[in-house]
């Protein structure tokens, strides 16, 4: 087959150089079309549902609503988990299912168990718009001369609207300012003298509230629409609602007590830089969907609205925008593919010293990248920065590099016997051909653990692993047929193979090395034994971490404070936090985001505090910043000077991600399972006393469950009883009284706002103005609330964690200045030894320590079995069992380079340094193959073992280094790079690079004389 297709690129030249052409034209608007991402979703499908009932506890959420829904979601097609926690007046439940599942399906099978599970009266679950890589836009609106309630009212009801209609955009959440409401607030002593009871006031008000229809009515030859109309539309018309009447006279509402306009009570706030209080909005992506063209489409929306959409003075401020990490990111890709191919260029012309041969090879990058393109747009695929940055250049251009310089050796020695060009081609293609598709098929077989990776890793590395199957595909396709026909059309000429200065030199010394190695047998064999063993050694002096942190040009910090701490404190530490933020000159702005939003988006309280803080290129930072790591640090020691308050350091997206994962918001985290929160608190305090000890523990904190504290109205069934009072009752004026409740909504056009009945402040504000609330008897009496209930100040649970039917507490913790494998072993050893667990309670450690452990687990299975299915490739290609074993001794000998550069960088093993391994490996055989099917070939033709040895290592030396060389320069701008975007393809381009820097010498000399011992003695006559 390989045959036919030279033969048929011979024959057409022209055709398959146009084909050529209209590929690269393709290529190229496929690039175009091409979703590029800065960082695939690595979470699971996940369905959040949202439940807000203002005003309850914890506990009580976790009682009536978590507990219900949890119970009805389980035993759904693809569940892995169910994570919750209840807070107050919110319960989150986060329904994880494995990965392939179909999330839209999942989703619906989500809300045929909500519509069938029991819930409180006016309780109505919602699934969150939110995921991991969702937010990609967030903007502040500004107007002058507006206040915060009206720029909130602009936000909800017409900014948002705006880009729901945004296709690629589902959802909007609103963060920050205050939601307009219409606020009655009555005077109990009002109440007492018109004797109109609290339940009164609400009927009225909702009567007092209502439009009806009255069919139609024909009259004479037209249809009339009858209408009653009796909406409230104005404060007055609250006012002049009639709760009863006195004698003939009526009583109003503005009798009673005082109507105004006032605004929800808060459960967020937002600051930008200076400005304490301000509107936010967070675009959310519609999960699927492009992020770049969904972008673009945001940007026209945005410039729409602020040029004619908006009311005068009101307009949108952008502050974050994830086009400026996608391209960023893209430059960052292309400045390392453009170094990697002229590095390549550089190393093949070196060898060569023929310009239109090192061209001719050269090509073969764009080609197949362009190849590749097209086959993920055909597919739908997205490329990111990992499935980009990390294809290898020298390993794309193997298979042509082999192919040409066959062919340049041929055409440069054999044009006097009478043979054409394209005869000598198609010489040159019969002899490699077999070695190139088989060395190719071996790469790709290295490739076997990215493509059945799982889980987390799967969903990072498998646009990797897609992305070089195509490339090497259109690679080995290009070596059959653009390479062949461009060789017979631009190397017509007179051609001389000479060796280049570099490659002469090179060739002598290494004659002369490889000699004396055949004649030192047991030495050679010694010493490399010798430094694999050493190599080996220094494997415990690596690190180990999950993956390292994509850069964003970004910091993500979260601060936790007291769970106690009031609204108005808590806004006051949170300007404090700024402005320290603001100080540091390498800050451009800082946001602080206080609390939760109203829909709930982000289940917390205004214990929590997150800042996003911008930062300025690289090159602006103060020359004594060596990195991020030391600016963090420096942030740190300012910060501490802040009682009472630990803090959290990550990223934009990272911290996204994480919770995702893991459920809570932390970089890693402890989670103690049990189900007595008293208990759990205990064992968290010790758990934490024991990590402080820990070298590289940092932002360590308890997520702390007990410590609300509650004023506690437990009504007396007695009492209630003699005075004919239902508890139920005595908790209605307890809700409506204190905390108010919506009775009714006023409509303002297409805006509504809910109508809040309460108590004056000055009658709730504390345990005795509250005990005096009168509560009416069937009768019409009165009776002080304190006569019916006992009112008392407690200590109750302030959030609870829940995950597969388990409640747990989570401590949480980062990890700088060391690896996170080492630093969690040394704290699981301490835990181990300190900490003793009550019966039922459990440990377990989960975000990336948990997945570093599970991938490592796995890699074990099935790297053995890829290393097996690579023999026995090896073993059809040379058809001896014994030499395909030879071929794959270079796999351990590949491993000594690669280790040695994590150690020489200090670069932690990481799933990424794995997946450099693995491509290591395919690179290391495919070498190892080349020479040893021409050693084999020789012995065959008569030669004896010595003397096949000598001339094929003669004749493959320079095709074995053209592969390393160009497979380690290739990546080399990757292993230095150092800008937003280039860390997570860092730790594979260093193993590659160090391992194909030491792999030529152990191919072209060790297996040289192994190959020796083997064979010895052999000769085939031919």
């Amino acid at each position: 087959m390989l045959e036919r297709l030279l033969q048929f690129a011979l024959t057409q030249r022209v055709f398959v150089c146009f084909a050529g052409l209209l590929l690269l034209g393709g290529g190229l608007y496929a690039f175009h079309l091409l979703d590029v991402v800065a960082y695939p979703d690595p979470s699971p499908p996940m369905v959040e549902v949202i439940t807000q009932y203002p005003g309850w506890s914890a506990e009580q959420m976790e009682r009536a609503i978590t507990l219900p829904i949890e119970i009805a979601l389980q035993g759904m097609p693809g569940l892995t988990d169910i994570r919750s926690l209840s807070i107050f007046g919110l319960s989150d439940i986060k329904v994880y299912f494995a990965f392939g599942t179909d999330y839209f399906r999942d989703r619906q099978e989500v809300l045929n168990r909500l519509q069938l599970t029991a819930l409180p009266q006016n309780v109505q679950p919602t699934i969150s718009p939110w995921s991991a890589i969702a937010e990609i836009y967030r903007y502040e609106v500004v107007g002058d001369g507006k206040s915060l309630t009206d720029l909130k009212t602009i936000q909800d009801w017409h900014i948002r609207r705006e880009f729901k209609r945004v296709p690629g955009v589902i959802d909007v959440t609103t963060f920050g300012g205050t939601t307009k409401e219409y606020h009655v607030d009555l005077d109990p002593g009002a109440l007492l003298s018109y004797n109109v009871t609290l339940d009164q006031v609400i009927e009225a008000l909702r009567q007092s509230n209502t439009d009806v229809g009255g069919n139609y009515l024909t009259m004479g030859s037209q249809s009339f629409n009858v209408r009653g109309l009796g909406l409230i539309r104005n404060l007055d018309d609250i006012a002049d609602a009639v709760v009863t009447e006195k004698s003939g006279t009526p009583v109003f509402i503005r009798n009673l007590g005082r109507v105004s306009l006032g605004h929800r009570v808060r459960l967020g706030k937002v600051g930008i830089n200076d400005r304490d209080d301000v509107v936010e909005g967070v675009v959310l992506l519609q999960r699927g969907e492009r992020a770049t063209p969904a972008l673009e489409r945001v940007h026209r929306k945005v410039e729409e609205l602020n040029s004619r959409k908006l009311p005068q003075g009101v307009a949108i401020k952008t502050f974050y925008d994830r086009t400026v990490l996608i391209r960023t990111t893209i430059e960052t890709v292309v400045d390392i593919l453009l170094a990697g191919i002229l590095l390549v260029f550089v190393i093949l012309y070196v060898f060569l010293g023929h310009f239109r041969t090192a061209v001719i090879v050269a090509l073969t990058v764009p080609v197949a990248l362009l190849f590749t393109f097209c086959l993920m747009v055909i597919r739908g695929d997205s490329a990111n920065l990992i499935s980009l940055g990390a294809i290898d250049f020298g390993i794309i251009v193997d298979s042509t590099l082999i192919m040409v310089e066959s062919i340049f050796s041929h055409l440069s020695r054999r044009r006097g016997q009478g043979l054409t060009v394209p005869m000598h081609i198609m010489r040159a293609g019969r002899e490699v051909g077999r070695p190139i598709f088989f060395a190719t098929a071996i790469i790709v077989v290295a490739f076997i653990p990215l493509f059945t990776m799982t889980g987390v890793p799967g969903k990072i590395f498998a646009p990797m692993s897609l992305t070089y199957g195509l490339a090497l595909s259109g690679a080995l396709l290009m070596a059959f047929t653009l390479a062949p026909a461009l060789c017979s059309l631009l190397l017509d000429g007179p051609l001389r193979e000479e060796d280049t200065w570099v490659v002469s030199v090179v060739r002598r010394a290494y004659l002369v090395s490889l000699r004396w190695a055949l004649d030192h047998e047991i030495l050679v064999i010694g010493v490399v034994l010798g430094a694999l063993a050493l190599t080996l050694a220094t494997v415990p002096l690596i690190g180990g971490e999950f993956m390292p942190a994509l850069e964003e040009g970004n910091i993500w910090m979260r601060a936790t404070m007291p769970v106690d701490i009031s609204f108005e404190e808590a806004a006051h530490v949170a300007t404090e936090i700024r402005s320290i933020f603001k100080a540091v000159p390498e800050v451009v702005d800082v946001v602080s985001q206080l609390g939760r939003p109203d829909d709930g988006t982000d289940p917390t309280s205004f214990f929590n505090a997150e800042f996003l803080v911008t930062l300025k290129p690289r090159k602006e930072w103060r020359t004594e910043l060596k990195s991020k790591r030391e600016l963090i640090e420096e942030i740190e020691r300012q910060l501490a000077s802040i009682p009472g308050v630990t803090f959290n350091f990550s990223q934009a997206i990272q911290d996204n991600v994480q919770e995702a994962m893991s459920g809570v918001k932390g970089e890693n985290v402890v989670k103690v399972y049990g189900a007595d929160l008293k208990v759990l608190e205990s064992v968290a305090t010790q758990i934490k006393g024991v990590m402080q000890q820990v070298r590289g523990v940092k932002d360590l904190g308890i997520l702390h469950l007990l410590g609300q504290p509650n004023l506690v109205i437990e009504v007396d069934r007695q009492e209630c009883a003699r005075y004919g009072i239902k508890v139920g009752d005595v908790n209605d004026v307890i809700q409506a009284a204190i905390g108010g409740q919506a009775v009714t909504q006023v409509y303002e056009g297409e805006k509504w706002f809910d109508l809040v009945v309460r108590f004056l402040p000055e009658y709730r504000r504390d345990e005795d103005t509250i005990g005096n609330i009168q509560v009416s008897t069937p009768e019409g009496a009165r009776i002080p609330l304190k006569q019916l209930a006992t009112i008392a100040e407690q200590t109750g649970a302030f959030i609870v964690y829940r995950e597969n039917n388990e409640r747990y507490i989570p401590i949480k913790f980062s990890v700088r200045g060391r690896d996170l494998e080492s630093t969690v072993h040394e704290a699981q050893k301490r835990i181990a030894a300190a900490v003793r667990l009550p019966e039922g309670y459990r440990i377990e450690w989960h975000g990336e320590y948990d997945q570093l452990q599970e991938e490592k687990l796995r890699l074990a299975k099935v790297v053995p079995i890829t290393l097996l299915v690579i023999l026995f490739l090896v073993y059809f290609a040379l058809n001896s069992f014994r030499d395909a074993l030879l071929v794959l001794f270079a796999v351990p000998f590949s491993l000594v380079g690669g280790v040695l550069a994590l150690v020489v960088t200090g670069t932690n093993f990481s799933i990424s340094a794995a997946v450099g391994f693995i491509s290591l490996f395919g690179v290391a055989v495919q070498g190892a193959l080349i020479l040893i099917s021409r050693i084999r070939d020789l012995v065959q033709e008569g030669h004896d073992v010595r003397t096949a040895i000598l001339m094929s290592a003669e004749a493959r030396m320079r095709p074995v280094l053209m592969t390393s060389l160009a497979a380690a320069i290739g990546l080399l701008p990757a292993a230095m790079a150092t800008g937003i975007g280039a860390q997570s393809q860092q730790p594979l381009a260093r193993v590659i690079v160090g391992g194909m820097l030491t792999s030529p010498v152990l191919i072209l000399v060790v297996l040289p004389v192994l190959s020796q011992l083997l064979h010895r003695g052999e000769r085939k006559e031919g």
